[in-house]
């Protein structure tokens, strides 16, 4: 399925309207804790930075499988959660 993300996208060089961190953790808060871990401020960031259309998602999850960091290596990420409760309020949650 698609995120919300997708659809805003295509625009380029969107740039968020405002900010808050998580509270509680959802689908949207993984993935951004593993864009954010990999250096990009979300999925929106990630596509402009890197030209491409699509992030390879796990499809029984559809949590990003891996990601490429700026310097060109890779990150790669497990089919379950990986964003602990105790990260969860480190994650950056960007409105467009």
């Amino acid at each position: 399925k698609k995120s919300e993300v997708s659809e805003v996208m295509t625009k380029a060089d969107m740039k968020p309207k405002s900010m808050h961190h998580a509270k509680i953790w959802s689908e949207d808060v993984e993935n951004l804790y593993r864009f954010q871990q990999a250096g990009y401020r979300d999925e929106v960031e990630y596509k402009q930075v890197k030209q491409v259309d699509e992030v390879e998602c796990w499809p029984e999850t559809g949590f990003v499988k891996k990601l490429q960091r700026r310097d060109n290596t890779f990150y790669y990420y497990n089919r379950q959660r990986e964003c602990e409760d105790k990260d969860v309020h480190k994650v950056k949650v960007y409105v467009y």
